[in-house]
């Protein structure tokens, strides 16, 4: 089996398991995140809009845009790293690529925490995205010009037991579930 019919076998279980862990979460989903953030009040931090099953960082968001910049991602184009606009809570937002809404006001920030959203991931830190690389990408371009924290957020029913993975594909620094942190900083 070729690594990219791996891969799409790997999102379709995981998919599923998503789909029922996110049919069956209660409220507090995001209380872990908002932890680990506070602990980095005023760095500038990009989240994302959930789309479809993923886990909502929204509440987390809500809390650091009070302390300091957060952003969503934006796609320019395929095959490009994402660039980040400042997102506030209330903030006027207008239809992006992909069904992910984006500020109407694009206001560029360059973070230096990502909240990146995932389809699955593993105890070793590295996750399974949509296939675009558009993380893998951008995550490789900031880590270039400075630290970056990536934090994966994702149902604790996300975990696979091993990924498929490519040389290009970026590690987490941390993964957050609902229950759990996990930390692969050295």
């Amino acid at each position: 089996m070729s690594l990219a019919e791996q891969k799409a076998q790997a999102r379709k279980a995981a998919f599923a398991r998503r789909r029922l862990a996110h049919e069956t979460a209660g409220p507090g989903r995001a209380g872990l995140l908002s932890s680990v953030l506070a602990g980095y009040r005023g760095v500038p931090l990009a989240g994302y809009r959930p789309i479809r099953t993923e886990i909502p960082p929204t509440a987390a968001m809500e809390e650091a845009a009070a302390h300091g910049p957060v952003a969503l991602p934006v796609i320019e184009a395929e095959g490009q790293p994402l660039r980040f606009a400042r997102w506030e809570p209330g903030c006027a937002m207008v239809a992006g690529p992909f069904g992910a809404e984006i500020p109407a006001t694009l206001d560029w920030v360059t973070p230096e925490i990502l909240i990146v959203p995932l389809v699955a991931f593993d105890r070793a830190g590295n996750r399974l995205g949509y296939g675009g690389g558009f993380y893998d990408r951008t995550l490789e371009l900031l880590r270039a010009a400075r630290p970056t924290l990536a934090i994966g957020f994702a149902y604790a029913a996300q975990e696979a037991e091993s990924l498929p993975l490519e040389s290009t594909d970026q590690p987490l620094d941390m993964i957050v579930t609902e229950h759990e942190v996990l930390s692969f900083q050295t």
